[in-house]
């Protein structure tokens, strides 16, 4: 199927500008379409969910229809999906709910490669339930993070593994079924951090056979907020801390408060955006999501490679991004020269392309970042060779 770049951006207006923007792992930039629905959201009658008015059965359409959209996107069961105000919220709170059944002696698994939002929560309530944390390493000269770092570490008393279904930092995407596979082999259940890995690839979480896959919409065109989906069989043997009032019912029972309306429906129009990225109308919108992420990850990939080569030219550039299965994310390093002056001198040239070490505490201290990180390049659907092409030329001024 094909990719038609040019398409895709008249749809962003903050592209108008002229800024080449390589910030999207941090989040994406935000289609018209998103806009739209959340302002007509919030202009429609809305009130807390019900039946009765329709102020209640517009907030209740609104709430099915994202949980419809999500389960599409991930390969999931709609009455799985649950909502939170972002994905470390609710990964604290799963890790909370789980530790009630954690005791000394138990073991949780969390990876070298994970962003923070993945590993302290399950470090802070593993100690507080008395459970043994155990590290899963990677390579720090590959990237690798391959199933075998992994069962080095499972044991018996494996409660729970964490690990990201790829890394925010140099891209690294580990082999989720195999690592699934093992875990539950071991009788443990396995979280993964999909916030990275489901603006850029096809996600099947049945498929995977992962328990919880959480991520964020506001990565892949929609608005802050974070959604977890697991089986709707699995939550109801978890009882979060809640309300006393309040439903009892999956998935809403971990859905603290009135959710976000307006934020759910542009969740459900981005959906519907990337399902059109493929430029067919025909099939499921799951079949079109299948047909478009396929056709974004060859094209970021096509795109990828090209800077690459570029980078490759400038000469004393060092990359850190070297897994074999990757996304479209690269983090690189000058010698001599801060990665922030970088970040800096290519603002100025209307480049984004931040430095730092983005919240991936882990693997930054192990490929041994310097403390200022690295400049990382991350790609979107609507980036393209003029983009490249300017953030080339920026380098190779700013390394002279």
């Amino acid at each position: 199927m094909s990719f038609d770049v040019s398409a895709v951006r008249t749809g962003f207006p903050a592209l108008a500008a002229g800024t080449a923007y390589f910030d999207g792992p941090g989040g994406s930039q935000t289609p018209q379409v998103v806009a739209d629905a959340i302002a007509g959201a919030l202009r429609a009658p809305l009130s807390n969910r019900g039946t009765v008015t329709r102020a209640e059965r517009n907030a209740d359409d609104i709430v099915h229809a994202a949980r419809a959209a999500v389960a599409d996107l991930l390969g999931a069961d709609p009455r799985g999906i649950v909502f939170g105000r972002s994905m470390t919220q609710l990964t604290f709170d799963i890790a909370r709910t789980l530790a009630g059944g954690w005791t000394a002696g138990d073991e949780v698994l969390v990876s070298r490669l994970d962003h923070d939002a993945n590993v302290r929560p399950w470090v802070i309530w593993a100690e507080r339930a008395g459970a043994t944390v155990r590290w899963i390493d990677f390579d720090p000269e590959s990237g690798e993070l391959a199933v075998e770092h992994v069962t080095a570490q499972l044991s018996e008393r494996t409660r729970l593994v964490a690990v990201t279904g790829a890394s925010n930092l140099i891209g690294t995407r580990p082999d989720l079924a195999a690592i699934a596979e093992a875990v539950h082999r071991a009788g443990a259940l396995l979280y993964v951090d999909g916030v990275h890995l489901a603006a850029h690839a096809s996600v099947d979480v049945a498929a995977l056979g992962v328990d919880f896959f959480a991520c964020s919409p506001y990565k892949f065109f929609g608005p802050h907020l974070g959604a977890l989906a697991a089986s709707p069989e699995l939550l109801e043997q978890l009882h979060p801390d809640k309300l006393l009032p309040s439903t009892d019912a999956v998935p809403e029972r971990f859905e603290l408060g009135t959710l976000p309306y307006e934020l759910l429906a542009g969740t459900t129009a981005a959906v519907d955006f990337l399902a059109g990225l493929g430029g067919s109308s025909a099939g499921s919108r799951r079949e079109r999501l299948l047909a478009s992420m396929a056709a974004v990850e060859e094209y970021e990939d096509g795109l990828r490679q090209r800077i690459e080569t570029g980078l490759a030219e400038l000469g004393p550039v060092t990359l850190h991004s070297r897994a074999r299965h990757r996304t479209p994310t690269l983090l690189a390093t000058f010698a001599g020269r801060s990665a922030a002056d970088a970040y800096r001198f290519l603002a100025e040239l209307d480049v984004n392309a931040p430095a730092g070490s983005f919240y991936a505490y882990e693997p930054a201290r192990r490929i041994g970042l310097p403390d200022g990180g690295g400049l990382r390049i991350g790609l979107a659907p609507y980036n393209d060779d003029s983009d490249a092409a300017r953030l080339l030329e920026g380098l190779a001024k700013f390394l002279g």
